[in-house]
């Protein structure tokens, strides 16, 4: 490896780590504070209307980002502005389903709060689709400093406006208003970075042509990862109390943090610094990904470990005892979280190199065990045995991946 793209990575990874973490901790405290001053049923509901917005974003997702990420025309002004066009009517489009479907969510979760919160939610999408492509630029080169400031700024201030209206309101408007301030201010600032080249409307029939056909993959892949995982949330919204619902959430959340370090890592270092490397002979890449995957692994596994331990103590001594269910439930998450964690450190290599469909083909897999373990667990096992359907969700992509 090139020692100035070494160095680059290193650093870009050590931003992305120390940003993750500092992240987490506001995240924690913010967690901590509205649960004590809103009721549980509240983040059962914020988390179902979270996961039909993510939905349908997923389901209309066609990589532009990794797609401007690893073109050769990545500084080309047209082909930046057809990208950023064709993200902005998707923004639209977006909020315009959201909208519609508030209704029969709202129906089927016999919950009318729905019908009038989706579609505020949905207002994300139109900030999403209005940043500007300065901030792929930046993940390209690894510029990760500026975009880990960003997200950490406008952070700090969606926490504050929630406690803020959660203090004085008591309402499930303090968590909806919240999730609107970080990609507006996201949005707003990406207009403003020195690489903005890539704002206006342009539609070049020649770059829509690559971005859609290297996206139809990463549709089908996004579409089949939103189902896979998050059937959870949609079937145990349906099957738990919504109180316990909003309590399995706070269990996910801590269970998920070594797969969103992962994550966050994966897009924001591995992918476009594999992308700079898939030119490589087959073996040769491999070879690059394997010698350093473990330094990645063996702390993930510290952590994992920690939170399958101790996670059952972790949740006791912070919430008080109406998230007392969540004691059981978080050593088990945790522990199914592990065989994602290891495909997540080599997947994005499939993006790379342009292979995207085997993701999606594991991702169908597990939606599939999801839809009949579930409901077939949940029959003999009640709560627990639902709970431990979602443990084992992971085998199915792992074994696809690998």
């Amino acid at each position: 490896m090139n020692k100035s793209i070494k160095l680059m990575a290193i650093k870009a990874l050590m931003f992305v780590i120390i940003g993750y973490g500092f992240s987490q901790v506001l995240r924690l405290a913010g967690n901590l504070v509205l649960t004590r001053l809103l009721a549980p049923e509240l983040f059962g509901l914020i988390a179902l209307a979270h996961v039909f917005h993510r939905g349908l974003g997923l389901f209309s997702d066609i990589g532009i980002e990794p797609g401007v990420i690893r073109s050769k025309r990545i500084n080309d002004p047209v082909f930046l502005k057809t990208a950023w066009s064709i993200q902005f009517i998707r923004g639209i489009i977006l909020f315009a389903l959201t909208a519609i479907i508030a209704y029969p969510v709202s129906l089927i979760y016999n919950s009318p709060v729905l019908l009038m919160i989706l579609p505020v939610i949905g207002i994300t999408s139109i900030f999403q689709g209005f940043q500007s492509c300065s901030l792929y630029l930046l993940n390209r080169d690894l510029n990760q400093g500026k975009l880990v400031f960003i997200d950490i700024a406008g952070q700090i201030i969606s926490l504050i406006t929630m406690m803020i209206i959660a203090y004085v309101y008591k309402s499930i408007w303090a968590l909806v208003i919240g999730s609107l301030i970080a990609p507006f201010i996201k949005s707003i600032w990406s207009l403003y970075l020195p690489a903005n080249s890539g704002t206006g409307f342009k539609i070049e029939k020649k770059a829509a042509h690559e971005l859609i056909s290297f996206g139809k993959w990463i549709f089908i892949s996004t579409a089949m990862m939103f189902l896979a995982t998050q059937a959870d949330r949609i079937l145990l919204g349906k099957i738990f109390p919504l109180a316990l619902f909003g309590v399995y959430n706070i269990a996910a959340m801590f269970a998920e943090l070594p797969k969103e370090v992962m994550d966050s890592v994966g897009n924001r270092v591995l992918f476009p610094l594999i992308s700079q490397f898939n030119h490589l002979p087959r073996n040769e890449l491999r070879e690059k990904i394997r010698s350093k995957r473990k330094f990645l692994l063996l702390p993930l596994l510290l952590l994992v470990s920690v939170l399958v331990c101790f996670g059952d103590f972790l949740i006791l001594f912070l919430y008080d005892q109406r998230y007392k269910e969540a004691a059981w439930m978080l050593p088990m998450l945790a522990f199914g979280i592990w065989p994602f964690v290891l495909h997540l450190t080599i997947n994005r290599s499939l993006y790379a190199i342009g292979k995207p469909k085997f993701l999606a083909l594991g991702d169908m897999i597990k939606f599939i065990y999801m839809v009949i373990s579930v409901p077939l667990f949940y029959y003999f096992g009640g709560y627990f045995g639902a709970v431990l359907a979602v443990v084992l969700r992971e085998l199915p992509v792992y074994i696809v991946v690998n």
